[in-house]
């Protein structure tokens, strides 16, 4: 169905000749950087990054109830301060580049490599959107009882540039939908993947299949291609393809790039019309406000839609 692409090369000849192909979804395997280098520019619609946090330097952590070391791998290991930040800062960039002026990239992290996050998007003049707040409800405790009980990460939601008008895709009325009839807010309430998510194989860091859904839901359309930099298992590729996107992952870690294969082989893939004919089925226009008593109704400000 959809091939794993091992080199650079193969990646860069292969890739910007894809316009989707029959196939929905693609896999590279390889280093981040040198495959963002080999796409064209301005060619994805969105993309969620959820990058390393360097936890992994020899510290502890909870899982099941017990103490754990925290050793995801040599990926997820600390080279400084300074190192660290100056990798944000190239992914970031090199993000910028393929994202579409009306695209926009979300990344997900906690309180260890957050701040670098925003930071650097402050310094590549990316235009900061919200700040999404996603509380776990079903977090591990806190066995040392030393802090407050981590339970939440930040996800930061940016377009690639500050203009005069705000360009990016937000499917406002559906979320509003969602939520009730009300705007939605940015604090989210979403537990931990499941076993049922993680029934093909277990990535550390994987995040649930519902918060993948929202986002994607939320900021891009049907047909769309998604991009994820640090694919992982997979889990942004399964939305997207059961939303009626098209999805890139990149993995430089073989089993995982194996784990995401498995699942996204699996996914239910949903055609680009019938998820716009399941969106618009799932979504009640919002009416124009009354105007009060005595005044005249307005027609839109023309401020609306400006940064």
């Amino acid at each position: 169905m959809s091939e794993v692409l091992q080199v650079v090369e193969r990646g860069t000849r292969v890739v910007q000749g894809w316009e989707g192909g029959p196939e929905p979804f693609r896999l590279l395997h390889g280093d981040c950087l040198q495959m963002l280098a080999a796409l064209p520019e301005a060619s994805v619609d969105l993309i969620f990054a959820d990058p390393p946090y360097n936890l992994s330097n020899g510290g502890s952590t909870c899982r099941s109830g017990r103490w754990s070391s925290v050793d995801k791998g040599e990926w997820d290991k600390s080279e400084g301060v300074d190192e660290d930040h100056e990798f944000n800062r190239r992914w970031l960039s090199a993000c910028k580049r393929v994202l579409k002026p009306t695209g926009t990239v979300w990344v997900s992290g906690t309180q260890h490599v957050i701040y670098s996050i925003g930071f650097a998007m402050q310094e590549l003049g990316y235009h900061l959107l919200n700040t999404v707040t996603w509380f776990k409800p079903n977090a591990s405790p806190n066995l040392s009882c030393r802090y407050f009980t981590h339970s939440s990460e930040l996800l930061l939601w940016a377009s690639p540039e500050r203009g005069r008008r705000l360009l990016h895709t937000f499917n406002y009325s559906e979320m509003k939908e969602e939520n009730g009839g009300k705007q939605m807010r940015d604090l989210w309430v979403i537990p931990t993947p499941g076993k049922q998510e993680k029934r093909h194989g277990n990535h550390p860091t994987q995040k649930p299949l519902r918060l993948l859904e929202r986002i994607v839901r939320a900021t891009s359309c049907p047909g769309d291609l998604v991009l994820d930099p640090f694919c992982g298992s997979g889990t942004t590729g399964v939305a997207a393809l059961e939303n009626g996107r098209r999805f890139l992952g990149i993995e430089r870690e073989s089993r995982y790039v194996e784990l995401a294969r498995r699942r996204l082989e699996e996914a239910t893939v949903v055609g680009p019309a019938a998820a716009l004919a399941r969106e618009a089925a799932d979504t009640v226009p919002t009416p124009p406000p009354r105007p009060r008593s005595g005044q005249r109704g307005r027609g839109p400000s023309p401020r609306l839609g400006l940064a």
